[in-house]
């Protein structure tokens, strides 16, 4: 059966209520039969509104200044991951816009975070995004000053030039921390709300497929252009795989993709693969399907779907190659792009194949830093690896240049979305309207972010 997408909605319907026609992701991933976490079969839309919103959001940069100065510094934020401090006095430099924060682990194998800046005359103790090990103290470069690791006062050169200094008042400041998934979180704002309160529903979501039993196998950093929210919010929605991915159409189900808004801090879209989108002109065959998602038809066994085969042979040969058991993995852990975002900034994907971890930081009003990761099953009965060293791409960097990337199928993909950051930007500054104007489903992530971010800006 095919569908016209292009027929206005039913005006009997509330706002926010219309939906694709066809089968919804709850139904394809349901079909499976291989009961599916629970988590993911749950729906919770929201409808937040129809009002355009301004591009000044994006294109003033008052509007930057007051995020840095209102928003970044209240929020909690994933800063590293544990395993790239595993021992005492190993440190890793987080740094958003003109933030930066060392974090470390303690002797006692606590972790701990300072801001990275000198209490004498602000000299930073390590430069931006940079990592090391063996600490024993952190030691000011210019003067020489140190502090122990828990941010004591350790030694102040010249001591009886300082008479007026008091070790108790002269500690580093303190950054809060918390742990998730393998995670380490900071938070610049010392009264914040304890971590695993603005997580909301991810703890239990992810109780299935936990992060923390996956290690770093891949590290991209790679320069953007244009507003941090405008490139995260392409990464919040499908309604945009029709024009700007339209290779894909024949295995992801993109029109009918599920969108949730599970509270102030946590969204989530679930975006099926190994089912055709509802845009293509006629129906596909299963053995159609099968060669789409790289198969030779022939292969398909009698009475088989494309999607449970294509997951069947991605889990034995995953298995294999990564030495774990995936044999109890669902179809849609194995396959579908699961992704939650966490407010402000952060994309935590649960699955095996679309295993991957976003992160969005401003290097300016209209520059994004965008931190990739791939997060792999640790082998199992085998030491944990190390984490991938960070590979950094410049703006016109492109990701395929990059090869244990390439192997995923998603550098392409991302190299076409580079290029509408650079459109979408100078459209944006060139709108002579000024606004935008969302989807009542398919966009509401991109309302629900920015309710929560005005949240702050207004508080």
């Amino acid at each position: 059966m095919t569908y016209d997408l292009t027929a206005p909605p039913d005006p009997n319907l509330a706002p926010g209520e219309a939906r694709c026609p066809g089968p919804s992701t709850r139904d394809i991933i349901l079909k499976d039969g291989d009961n599916p976490p629970a988590a993911i079969v749950t729906e919770q839309p929201a409808y937040l509104g129809d009002e355009d919103m301004a591009l000044s959001r994006y294109t003033d940069p008052a509007n930057y200044d007051a995020e840095m100065e209102r928003m970044w510094n209240r929020t909690w934020q994933w800063a590293c991951r544990e395993e790239h401090i595993p021992n005492p006095g190993d440190y890793y430099v987080y740094d958003v816009g003109h933030n930066s924060v060392i974090v470390l682990r303690h002797t006692d194998q606590s972790i701990r975070a300072f801001v990275n800046s000198c209490p004498h005359r602000g000299m930073q103790f390590a430069d931006a995004a940079t990592q090391g090990q063996g600490k024993q103290f952190l030691r000011c470069p210019f003067h020489g000053m140190s502090w122990h690791l828990d941010g004591s006062v350790r030694e102040i050169p010249c001591r009886w030039d300082f008479p007026h200094v008091q070790d108790e008042t002269f500690g580093l400041t303190k950054v809060r921390t918390g742990t998730w998934g393998g995670f380490v979180f900071i938070n610049l704002d010392p009264n914040a709300a304890p971590l695993k309160d603005y997580l909301e529903v991810l703890p239990e979501h992810f109780k299935e497929t936990p992060l923390e039993e996956r290690f770093v196998a891949v590290h991209l950093e790679k320069m953007l252009p244009g507003n941090w929210k405008m490139c995260m919010e392409a990464f919040l929605e499908a309604y945009h795989v029709l024009a700007t991915h339209p290779e894909g159409l024949h295995t992801t189900a993109d029109a009918n993709a599920q969108y949730d808004v599970f509270g102030n801090n946590v969204t989530r879209f679930v975006h099926t693969f190994g089912y055709p989108s509802p845009h293509l002109p006629k129906k596909l065959s299963e053995e159609e399907l099968f060669a789409a998602l790289g198969h030779d038809p022939a292969d398909l066994p009698a009475g088989t779907g494309a999607r449970q085969r294509h997951a069947d042979l991605l889990r034995q040969s995953l298995s294999r190659e990564w030495g774990a058991d995936l044999s109890g993995v669902s179809n849609s852990i194995m396959l579908d792009s699961i992704e939650y975002h966490l407010f402000p900034n952060a994309c935590f994907f649960p699955g095996i194949n679309i295993r991957l971890i976003y992160r969005f930081r401003p290097a300016g009003y209209d520059r994004t830093i965008h931190d990739v990761l791939l997060l792999q099953p640790v082998p199992e009965n085998k030491p944990r690896p190390k984490p991938a060293e960070v590979i950094r791409l410049g703006i016109d960097d492109s990701y395929t240049t990059v090869d244990s990337f390439v192997a995923t199928g998603l550098a392409a993909l991302l190299d076409q979305d580079t290029e509408n950051f650079k459109r979408q930007w100078a459209g944006m500054q060139a709108s002579l309207r000024g606004t935008q104007t969302l989807g009542n489903y398919q966009e509401s992530r991109i309302r629900a972010f920015h309710r929560t971010l005005d949240q702050y800006l207004e508080g």
